[in-house]
């Protein structure tokens, strides 16, 4: 059974979602849309810390039985932090994509976020 989709962040189409964290910042993870079209998830490449990246820049991959797959920046902004967790423990993106991150954003633009689908709008969209 599918996740729901949690309503307290946004979506893209391309299937990250991002979540307003401490001090403005925002974490950035995939949906449960996302982890099950990849199967099996194997292996995750982090973005570098300090990286600034353009919003829909491929900036992380993942890896799984499958096929490789791009995690994309939702928005234009700077990596603060990685999750370090998913290196060692991949498979845990299968298990819970709404609390597996893959990296701190601080956006070039607090109002950036707005612009991302609303829950409702991304299960339409992959509905």
């Amino acid at each position: 059974m599918p996740a729901a989709t949690p309503s307290d962040r946004r979506y893209t189409i391309t299937h990250q979602w991002a979540m307003p964290s401490e001090e403005g910042m925002l974490l950035v993870g995939i949906t449960d849309f996302a982890q099950s079209q990849l199967g099996d998830v194997m292996f995750v490449q982090l973005p570098d810390i300090s990286r600034s990246v353009q919003a829909n820049e491929a900036c992380a991959l993942v890896e799984s039985v499958k096929t490789a797959s791009d995690v994309y920046a939702p928005v234009a902004g700077t990596v603060v932090a990685t999750n370090n967790a998913l290196t060692d423990a991949p498979e845990i993106l299968n298990l819970s994509p709404y609390i597996s991150w893959f990296f701190k954003l601080r956006p070039d633009s607090a109002q950036a976020w707005e612009t991302l689908m609303t829950a409702e709008q991304y299960d339409a969209f992959v509905g």
